[in-house]
């Protein structure tokens, strides 16, 4: 290796090194090489679809998401003792959502470049070119249509093939053969399996959101101030953005208050919610807990076959079966009916308590023809006629009758005077101010100037 030579790989390593952080360049002691990471510069709203043709396709009909960013384009290079005055660098490049006929087309490219600048180092040319134009040269617009197909040539493997291009990606084994003599060996496809690519589109997509989301401010609307993005957090659906300091306290005021269900976007008039994973990350491990018991307890109430035992000391939820109305509870073993929460008892109509009936003949009253079928099967016919009866019997009490102010019996007046006398307990009162008369004299009341029903014995 001549000096020059040598002078000149080592100041283009130290160049790129200075300009890519370590995700995107890192260099290889043992040799003069290293390994670059590129990714794309890609257009506002790309979207991205792949989808089988195999067995794998029947699994995975298709896949369809809207990225930021791809898997990054990598350069494996090694440099020769006589670059860059005489050999180009040795590469690899390879890609989990290019084919092969596309990383062999960039290969060619590159391979161009340093035709174009022979003696001069050239890698940096390499990378930019990579990044800032490998769409454009490949003529890949939105939406980025793939198809991966499984194929056999002596052994199994899986091919990905852009939907327009040339190769035939639905063909016979027999010409994707003959394709591959006309592939760059340097070209190297790295796709295991169709549900493999889209994991891997997925996390890398949402990794480098988070990392340009961290890097950049953001202007917090409950505290006003300023924040860097990795103090901040934003809700998935409606994309507003919060410091995670005036969050946490929000949340933890709601989850202590029971409110599980209102960890929602400050914003007014937003109905975007947080997800599970957000609140773990800014509650304690208390908090969460019962952030995570009250969400379930939610959710079991709106399921129709889970009922809870009705014991105070277990109130475990237990799942009723279809058509059957006894419970078991696995924690306790009560047998209990699953409609009046009593021990189980059968054929039986379901025994109702005195507080329940009122609630009963109000359900009735407003229910259609097939709920009041079921509580007459449930209760009995004559139950609920008989509480139909009694609310009637109260309503007329209520609007024709006064109750005794001594023993409460509802006392009708049909005529006569203002003293009245209670056929429960034969006490004295004045049907005006429901006040108890004396039993010695019970007509002081009305000859009294004082009394507010002087001289009002008789109605007027």
């Amino acid at each position: 290796m001549s000096s020059e030579d040598k002078e000149a790989q080592e100041d283009e390593l130290l160049a790129l090194a200075s300009i890519y952080d370590e995700d995107e360049f890192k260099r290889v002691d043992s040799l003069q090489g290293g390994e670059t990471r590129i990714c794309l510069e890609l257009p506002q709203n790309f979207k991205i679809f792949v989808s089988g043709s195999t067995t794998e396709c029947l699994q995975n009909s298709g896949f369809e998401y809207t990225v930021c960013f791809l898997p990054p384009l990598v350069l494996n290079f090694e440099l020769p003792p006589d670059y860059p005055s005489v050999s180009p660098p040795v590469f690899t490049l390879s890609s989990k959502w290019l084919s092969r006929a596309q990383l062999t087309a960039l290969c060619k490219h590159l391979d161009n470049l340093w035709e174009e600048n022979r003696g001069c180092v050239v890698l940096f040319a390499w990378m930019q070119f990579l990044k800032e134009e490998t769409l454009a040269y490949l003529n890949i617009t939105s939406p980025y249509e793939l198809k991966m197909c499984r194929q056999e040539n002596g052994q199994s493997r899986t091919s990905l093939f852009p939907v327009n291009s040339e190769l035939d990606c639905c063909g016979a084994a027999g010409a994707a053969t003959a394709q591959e003599e006309i592939l760059d060996e340097r070209a190297v496809q790295d796709v295991e399996s169709l549900s493999s690519l889209i994991r891997e589109i997925l996390d890398f997509d949402q990794a480098q959101q988070k990392k340009c989301f961290n890097s950049k401010m953001f202007f917090c609307s409950i505290c006003f101030s300023e924040k860097l993005g990795s103090e901040c957090m934003y809700f998935m659906e409606c994309r507003h953005i919060y410091c995670k300091s005036c969050l946490k306290d929000y949340f933890e005021i709601q989850i202590r208050d029971g409110q599980v269900h209102c960890l929602s976007c400050p914003e007014p008039k937003c109905s975007s919610v947080a997800t599970p994973g957000q609140v773990k990350e800014l509650v304690g491990e208390e908090l969460f807990a019962r952030y995570d018991r009250l969400l379930l307890q939610s959710s079991l109430d709106l399921m129709t076959d889970v009922v809870y035992c009705p014991r105070p000391c277990c109130q475990t939820p237990v799942m009723q079966e279809p058509g059957c109305t006894m419970g078991i509870c696995s924690r306790c073993n009560y047998a209990f009916c699953t409609l009046c929460k009593m021990t189980y008892h059968g054929v039986s109509l379901c025994k109702i308590t005195a507080e329940k009936l009122m609630d009963l003949r109000n359900e009735y009253q407003e229910a259609d023809e097939a709920t009041k079928i079921f509580l007459e099967q449930r209760y009995g016919k004559r139950v609920i006629q008989k509480a139909l009866e009694e609310m009637e019997s109260r309503e007329w009490l209520e609007k024709n009758s006064k109750a005794c102010p001594c023993c409460g019996t509802p006392i009708e007046k049909l005529d006569g005077c203002n003293k009245m006398t209670c056929t429960g307990c034969s006490q004295h009162f004045c049907w005006l101010c429901m006040g108890s008369l004396s039993r010695v004299n019970p007509y002081k009341h009305f000859n009294d100037t004082s009394s507010p029903c002087f001289n009002r014995f008789l109605p007027v």
